[in-house]
């Protein structure tokens, strides 16, 4: 595991821009669709979340402006998919911590 002071000022900079364009409830939920090598067209996300293609294309367009996402063309069809598997621990770990427990 990478530690903290082995990071150069660079990569602090590209990872926390990942985690801040992450930082969105539609972002996350766009995120936990594409894990697992899954890769999905602009189409297909606004159906799964039930929300606009414009609001969906925008928050992909974040996504991978930001390197967390990656894209490919197919045909008419852009796929997009997670740009490193591991982000899908990121999103598993924030869903791990916003669990609540009631006693």
């Amino acid at each position: 595991m990478t530690t903290i002071d082995k990071l150069t000022a660079e990569q602090l900079e590209r990872s926390s821009a990942m985690l801040k364009a992450i930082a969105h409830p539609m972002r996350i939920a766009i995120l936990t669709h594409l894990e697992d090598g899954k890769k999905l067209t602009v189409t297909e996300i606004h159906q799964l979340l039930d929300i606009e293609q414009s609001t969906t294309s925008h928050h992909l367009g974040i996504l991978k402006d930001k390197g967390v996402l990656g894209s490919k063309r197919d045909g008419k069809n852009t796929y997009y998919y997670l740009k490193y598997n591991s982000l899908g621990h990121v999103v598993e770990c924030v869903n791990k911590c916003s669990v609540v427990i009631e006693d």
